[in-house]
């Protein structure tokens, strides 16, 4: 969903070509009280702002910053951006924040996946370590055994990925 916020005359066209262009429903509020009520209820993929409108209360405008979440910035000059322009800004800013995403993702899979590996692979060295203690009572090293067949189990599928 996309917050459209604006009080030019233009409003309704324009978000009716941003919907066109995303194939996102589009809220148009006002105000910019209004916006940070809208904002507090629900989620956006993107907020666009009326520059003229957040020079006119710049207060107001650290209000509806605070509550972005997630939702990617655009600022556009209504007074000289057609709605054609706004809609392509408005594409762009998401595709910008998808590919953003799936790069924080990957980066968070990759650390992850190395940090696992460093565990597993303490994991495996002291279940080794444990079975070489001499006179090792037998249910210990049963359970390390154990211990260190769920970790070569899991070291398998981790090197799946």
């Amino acid at each position: 969903m996309i917050l459209l916020i604006t009080c030019v005359a233009k409003a309704q066209d324009c978000a009716e070509r941003l919907k066109e262009a995303t194939n996102e429903p589009v809220i148009v509020c006002t105000t910019l009280h209004e916006a940070v009520w809208q904002l507090k209820e629900k989620e956006f993929s993107a907020v666009v702002f009326d520059l003229l409108l957040l020079d006119a209360q710049p207060d107001e405008s650290e209000t509806v910053l605070k509550h972005l979440g997630s939702a990617v910035p655009v600022y556009l000059n209504f007074a000289i951006t057609g709605t054609a322009r706004a809609a392509r800004e408005v594409r762009w800013a998401l595709q910008r924040r998808k590919r953003e995403v799936l790069a924080a993702k990957n980066e968070a899979q990759q650390t992850l996946h190395h940090e696992l590996n460093d565990t597993l692979t303490a994991l495996l060295l002291s279940c080794q370590m444990a079975l070489q203690v001499p006179e090792l009572p037998a249910q210990a090293e049963t359970k390390m055994q154990a211990v260190e067949a769920l970790a070569m189990e899991v070291s398998a599928k981790l090197g799946a990925i």
